[in-house]
């Protein structure tokens, strides 16, 4: 009987020490290494590149401030490793770790809840549709027999066939492997309309030889909070994050922030997206929550 209770609690030993070996904590390898790896997008329009491995935007700029404010908890000056993600290997490389953290474009819903955990919501997203200017396309009626692009790895598509208005109107899906592939399909005339984020549409517009050629037109598809992803489980990391953007919002400087890539003339075309900060923008300012897109649909 001793010895039952003796490999039992072996047993039981090992299972502990493993699950505690499986709980991330990034912050102390951050203070290892000195290095924060930092998800980035390169064609988003809350972060992109403007070339020459620069990147920047709303949320990369956000970033950037959150590992200063690590760095002082820390007590070092971390160096930036910015590792550029997509739509497809985001939740990937959150999960084995190539990254610490991600603050791209990346909605927060309850599948992705599943596999990583999101910070407090920084911007609240509307679905749309883009389109080119002389295109007689004005809402979700018109794209009946026409070509829509989308992003591999997006739930864009998915959300406009499930809108009610979309019943009855069949149309074609064509995917771009990323952000800028997609409007490139919209640009070459291969497809009549490019659904997605509105600020992504906006951006991909504002860098195009001639934003006037293009509009964003028609009802909005879903409302979706945008956040920063963490590795699951990360409980420091993400009280970390959170301090810092709560920061951010009490002392201004998420807003100016926000004006400074939204509201006035940004690079690389020095084009205005005109795009003032939403009511629900605000509110999620103004009360911090990481509530996933399905307590917005609500």
């Amino acid at each position: 009987m001793f010895k039952k209770q003796l490999i039992a609690l072996s047993v039981m030993a090992v299972v502990a020490g493993g699950a505690f070996a499986q709980t991330p904590d990034t912050l102390a390898r951050i203070k290892s290494s000195g290095t924060v790896n930092l998800g980035v997008r390169d064609s988003s329009g809350l972060a992109f590149t403007i070339g020459g491995g620069k990147y920047v935007g709303f949320h990369t700029e956000m970033a950037e401030r959150i590992i200063d404010d690590l760095g002082k908890q820390l007590g070092i000056k971390p160096k930036i490793n910015y590792q550029v993600i997509t739509s497809q290997n985001r939740v990937p490389l959150v999960q084995n770790g190539t990254i610490d953290f991600e603050c791209g474009s990346t909605t927060n819903n309850l599948a992705r809840q599943k596999d990583v955990d999101f910070a407090n919501t920084t911007y609240v997203e509307e679905v749309r549709i883009l389109t080119k200017a002389n295109s007689g396309i004005h809402g979700i009626a018109d794209l009946k027999g026409k070509t829509v692009a989308t992003t591999t790895g997006t739930t864009s598509v998915q959300t406009l066939r499930k809108n009610k208005r979309a019943e009855g109107i069949d149309f074609k899906e064509l995917n771009g492997k990323d952000h800028a592939d997609s409007f490139l399909l919209l640009e070459s005339g291969r497809a009549d309309a490019f659904v997605m984020d509105g600020s992504i549409l906006a951006a991909n517009a504002a860098k195009s030889k001639n934003a006037k050629d293009y509009k964003i037109v028609g009802e909005v598809l879903s409302v979706e909070p945008i956040a920063c992803m963490l590795p699951k489980g990360d409980t420091k990391l993400l009280k970390a994050v959170n301090d810092s953007i709560a920061r951010q919002v009490k002392d201004g400087s998420l807003a100016k922030l926000y004006d400074k890539w939204f509201m006035q003339p940004i690079p690389p075309n020095n084009v205005n997206l005109n795009m003032p900060a939403s009511e629900s923008t605000k509110a999620a300012w103004a009360h911090p929550n990481n509530k996933p897109m399905e307590d917005y649909a609500k």
